[in-house]
């Protein structure tokens, strides 16, 4: 019969990520795991399952000794996806719209 060692540090980084990995950062830089496996890692962290019941903008993963925000979470997501302008604001393109109301036009045939 075979002993087999299922301590955290021995786990694969998939199974077990918080032994392997201290930061979405870390994750992103990891050359030992595909982008895939990069994304499954960051979108369990992100999980409402994680969250700081009174701090929602954290999340707590068990194995690891602080917690993470958010928003550094998501923003390595983004990276994955080449999205490497989250910082600034979206930009806007082309001329701003005014909707009209239907009835503003009515009420302006009947003057």
């Amino acid at each position: 019969m075979t002993d087999v060692n299922t301590n955290a540090s021995t786990l694969g980084p998939l199974l077990y990520p918080a032994a392997h990995y201290e930061s979405p950062a870390d994750v992103l830089n990891a050359t030992d795991i595909s982008v895939p496996e990069k994304r499954i890692i960051l979108s369990s962290w992100a999980s409402d399952m994680y969250a700081v019941e009174t701090y929602p903008s954290l999340r707590e993963i068990p194995g690891m000794n602080h917690t993470i925000r958010l928003a550094d979470i998501l923003s390595a997501l983004q990276r994955l996806d080449g999205d490497n302008d989250n910082d600034d604001p979206p930009r806007g393109s082309g001329v701003p719209m005014r909707l009209r109301r239907p009835w503003a036009a009515a009420d302006r045939t009947s003057r």
